[in-house]
């Protein structure tokens, strides 16, 4: 395939399709690239030389349909857009795996840089870079704030016994990587299932919520959040707990995982939270649970691609100091629970 044709999108077909579905939205050639690949969802751009858009789709090959639902990522869009919450609007969903081999949709491109390590931060300076990270915030409140009945999601998710049901989840990823002793692993584990929190009033939870899984444009703006297929209806502190995990400083030289975290005037874990508490009126008492659950699911996360290194099952460089970095959030998640 040539740059302009990439694997996986067949722009004929896809022309084909627009042509017949959303008639006069694409008036010329088009061409495509692929803006990102890997183990999740692949996201294509797509211009007829006037207007852009964005497609996207599971990964080649096969995969399992609950890990990569199209139909899910564009309800989730498509009941946000008309609300205070940012992402693209959505142009349409297609379920037939005859135009691109997957069910996949397409939605309009937004301009905005997803900013994914300190060194990408650091030139907007120590107050931009404060602006930029408490928007997240603000903009996760919204989301929180959303009624999921009254945008059509009543029944996206099952919110009773959300959190026990994440802590199985996460505890069976880890015995499915399991080929070497992790200290204290199993002792967070243990530790999270003995202090599970009661959970506050269900929301749409996005499942992923960090500053690279939302573009910034100009002003320091949110444009939009991306990447939704985590969403689900479910305890919103999960969210506000894997967002302060990211701006937690990992105190490591040359870590294989990159946080934003180390950027100059990036605000500190206990900033976003208070801020978080103040803007949306949730109870935050609990947040030290739901930090060190998210210390662990990454634990686990990170041991799996350990594991398939250990395989030979990974593409690329970096993957030989994954493992290293297990231990690291392990400690992190049992520090957070304790002080809790």
């Amino acid at each position: 395939m040539s740059a302009d044709h990439p694997p996986g999108l067949d722009l004929d077909r896809l022309r084909a399709l627009l042509d017949r579905e959303r008639p006069g939205l694409v008036t010329g050639p088009l061409t495509g690239r692929l803006i990102e690949g890997g183990r999740s969802n692949l996201t294509y751009a797509v211009t007829d030389g006037t207007s852009r858009w964005v497609v996207r789709r599971p990964p080649l090959g096969h995969v399992l349909a609950t890990a990569h639902d199209m139909r899910r990522e564009h309800r989730v869009i498509s009941a946000l857009h008309p609300t205070r919450v940012p992402v693209p609007r959505p142009v349409l969903l297609c379920e037939d795996d005859e135009v691109l081999g997957a069910p996949f949709y397409v939605m309009e491109f937004v301009e905005g840089t997803p900013y994914r390590t300190a060194d990408q931060l650091a030139p907007l300076g120590a107050e931009r870079t404060r602006n930029a990270v408490l928007s997240l915030v603000d903009t996760l409140v919204e989301l929180h704030a959303v009624d999921p009945a009254e945008v059509g999601l009543a029944d996206f998710g099952r919110p009773e016994g959300f959190l026990d049901r994440q802590l199985r989840r996460w505890g069976k990823q880890l015995d499915a990587s399991r080929n070497r002793e992790l200290a204290g692993v199993d002792e967070l584990h243990a530790a999270l299932g003995r202090s599970l929190p009661t959970s506050q009033a269900p929301a749409v939870v996005h499942g992923d919520y960090r500053l690279d899984n939302v573009l910034i444009g100009e002003g320091d703006r949110i444009e939009a959040i991306l990447d939704w297929e985590m969403s689900t209806l479910g305890d919103p502190l999960t969210d506000l707990g894997l967002l302060a995990m990211y701006s937690q400083p990992l105190g490591m030289t040359h870590s294989p995982v990159s946080t934003t975290a180390e950027a100059p005037g990036h605000p500190t874990p206990a900033e976003l939270i208070e801020r978080y508490a103040e803007r949306s009126g949730r109870d935050v008492s609990d947040v030290n649970w739901y930090t060190a659950f998210a210390w662990f699911k990454l634990a686990v996360i990170l041991e799996g691609i350990h594991y398939r290194y250990t395989l030979g099952q990974t593409v690329g460089g970096g993957f030989d100091r994954i493992g290293d970095l297990v231990p690291v959030f392990i400690d992190h998640g049992l520090t957070t629970l304790q002080e809790g």
